[in-house]
């Protein structure tokens, strides 16, 4: 939740760029811009909907993070553990004991099923957080959505009980290789540099917990970074599929194919990867962030659980 709230205004910036909602317009012809800055993304907001805006989203964020991340973390040692005694020693005791991690492919996989896990659980957050900060209010300053709860009720209104989960199938699909990238990169960075390397424990345990941090986080910001550049394209697809007929938006799609055909032969594979440079810097220090505190609150519980 720390590491969303800080990158939210990155991430609000980058979700304007994706979706084309921006209400940033072209002087001379009043026309939407096509391709802004981010300095005429993040003046675009300034105006529109005040500092405030730049956190636009942020409340449903953090409402759909907090467990999709529980989710994630908590599904992801179970998986690792089951894959562990299956593949290996036979009992998830014994693999337990063994002080072993699992080889990439297998980090992979237990990632991949966690993500996929956590995102069919919290979709409609998702969609409404989607839905919040994917559009800039009007000239007017009046929003289309104003909060997660108004989001799904006007959604399941509008458009009926089933739109609330427009664009879960590349949800979905995304989740799988995303987390499953970003833990199997960690996997492998782990067994690169193992912990023995860079421990020089002081006798107290701080300086190996601070070792451990320092180390996760690290790893953690690798790894995001690295599911993040390979699977942005599906993110832009699932974006505008969550956005369709809602409030201001005239696009239709029949569907994921549909989609990416149809945005492909308008704008060009450039569309697909708008917003994400900014979303590489954003990802960076919220993984990092994510891992670190995770590895920081395993350290500290222990003994307790």
């Amino acid at each position: 939740m720390i590491a969303k709230t800080a990158t939210n205004p990155l991430d609000r910036i980058r979700m304007l760029s994706q979706t084309g909602e921006h209400g940033v317009t072209s002087s001379s012809t009043g026309e939407l811009r096509a391709k802004p800055t981010t300095w005429q993304l993040y003046k675009s907001i300034i105006q529109r909907e005040g500092v405030i805006g730049l956190w636009a989203g942020n409340g449903a964020n953090l409402l759909r993070v907090f467990p999709s991340k529980s989710i994630v973390f908590s599904t992801n040692d179970l998986y690792s553990r089951q894959l562990g005694a299956i593949f290996y020693y036979g009992s998830d005791e014994k693999y337990q004991n063994s002080g072993r991690t699992l080889p990439w492919s297998l980090s992979f996989l237990a990632g991949g099923m966690a993500g996929m896990t956590a995102s069919a659980l919290t979709y409609p957050l998702d969609l409404a957080r989607g839905r919040i900060a994917g559009k800039v209010a009007g000239i007017e300053g009046k929003k289309a959505y104003r909060g997660i709860i108004q989001t799904v009720i006007v959604t399941a209104r509008e458009e009926g009980p089933m739109a609330i989960y427009k664009g879960i199938s590349p949800t979905l699909l995304g989740s799988m290789p995303y987390e499953g990238i970003k833990f199997g990169t960690v996997a492998i960075l782990e067994r690169t540099f193992p912990i023995e390397k860079l421990d020089a424990d002081d006798g107290t345990g701080s300086s190996s917990v601070a070792n451990n941090v320092t180390r996760k986080s690290l790893f953690g910001g690798t790894g995001g970074v690295m599911a993040t550049m390979i699977t942005y394209p599906n993110d832009t697809v699932r974006r505008f599929l969550q956005l369709q007929g809602s409030r201001g938006t005239a696009e239709h799609f029949d569907g994921y194919w549909d989609c990416v055909k149809k945005t492909y032969a308008k704008y060009g594979i450039e569309r697909f990867y708008r917003g994400s440079l900014i979303n590489i810097v954003r990802m960076a220090p919220n993984t990092a962030i994510q891992f670190g505190s995770y590895e920081l609150l395993t350290q500290l519980t222990k003994g307790y659980f």
